[in-house]
Order: structure tokens, then sequence, then C-alpha cells
């Protein structure tokens, strides 16, 4: 069933972007004329601020330390971002972020916390449609991730530590309250796997946002 859901966010995310680099490409194609200068063309540099939930996609399998695993509950997600407009409808962002979810001790297991440092990378096609700019993103991360398990009794723990590369890829809205403030909305989906030892963990999973930004 967990494989059937997230099949299915997927298939939503990648229908989402293809519909906005299909509009992005129609615009591109207007006149010059045609396209009135938004928020993003008077300001095309921007800060943002983002605060929202990391949901696994799956279970994160543990059998090597505890011998449990995660379960899908949804974890914290937060990350600032520096991005550039290039034109109505291109962009880039730079991001550093941080995910973490964690287990809290049942039966004959301790404390475990899962956490991980992006620093990502993405690309963006943008829909200049008034104050309102969707936006489609793909892009390429490095995550600072670090494992941590606690003994049953507390009294001890272990942490393990990697670096990996993974991809990312989601949409988004942005609302230009005025030329230089917007709030906003994203949902994102990355892939990455970091091995701990002998043990793969699967850190793929969604995270949603709600944004604050400033342009300048």
């Amino acid at each position: 069933m967990d494989q059937v859901k997230t099949l299915y966010v997927k298939k939503i995310l990648l229908l989402l972007f293809l519909i906005v680099v299909i509009v992005a490409g129609s615009i591109i194609m207007l006149p010059g004329a045609a396209l009135a200068e938004t928020a993003s063309q008077k300001n095309p540099s921007y800060t943002v601020f983002k605060g929202g939930y990391y949901y696994p996609s799956e279970r994160i399998r543990l059998d090597e330390f505890s011998g449990t695993d995660f379960d899908r509950k949804k974890g914290i997600a937060g990350e600032i971002g520096f991005g550039h407009h290039y034109g109505p409808v291109f962009g880039t962002e730079f991001g550093v972020g941080y995910l973490e979810n964690r287990r809290f001790p049942g039966t004959g297991s301790g404390r475990t916390r899962l956490e991980a440092i992006p620093v990502l990378l993405s690309a963006r096609l943008f829909l200049p449609l008034g104050p309102l700019e969707p936006y489609g993103e793909i892009g390429v991360g490095a995550y600072f991730s670090k494992l941590e398990i606690e003994s049953p009794a507390g009294t001890s723990s272990r942490a393990f530590r990697e670096i990996d590369w993974g991809p990312h890829a989601g949409v988004g809205i942005n609302i230009n309250l005025t030329d230089t403030l917007f709030i906003g909305m994203e949902g994102r989906y990355r892939k990455v796997r970091p091995e701990y030892g002998n043990q793969t963990v699967r850190l793929d999973g969604y995270t949603a946002t709600a944004n604050l930004g400033f342009r300048y």
C-alpha cells in the first residue's frame, strides 16, 4: 500500500512539473511586449525561508543496528534559499536545509534520530501570472546526514555520519504581496540513500513547506 501511495504522489508531481514546463515554454515563445513586468523581473534576486514537514516515502529500516524500523510518521523540515530570476520564466536557487525524523523508545529499544543537512542547487521554470508564480524545479543536493542510536537504557549511544548525493524535483507557488515580499507553498520529492556501516538507509521522501521570501 505504501508503494502504491508513493507512486501516486510521484505521478502527480511529474504531471504538475510537465504542465509548468509546457506553459513556460509557450510563454517564452511570446513576443517580449506581450509580457507584463512582474515583481520577480523588477527585483530578480530573493531570499526565502521555508518551514514544514518531512514525510518518508517508506519505512526507514534499521535492522543492522536496532532490529526495528522508523515508521512513516512525519518529521520536520526547514530551509533557507537564495535565488535569482533570469528573465520571466527561468531561475535558479541555492539552499541549505535541515531534515529530522525520530523514533522514540519502545519495548527493548532506545531513541533513534536520523537527521540531514541538505545543500541543494535547483533549476526552476516559473509561470508569470500576475501576482501568482507557479513553478516546477529539478536539482541535485549533497546530504550531510547523521544516524544516532541510543542503547535501550539510554546510557550510551552510537553515531554514524555520511555524505551522499541525491536528485530532487518539486512544484510550488509564490504569491507576490508586494514587489519585494512574497509568501508561498512548496512540495518536493528527494531521493538519497546513505550507507551507515553495512546498512543502507532510504531517506527518500517528501517535504511540504510554507515559505516567506524577500526580493531585492
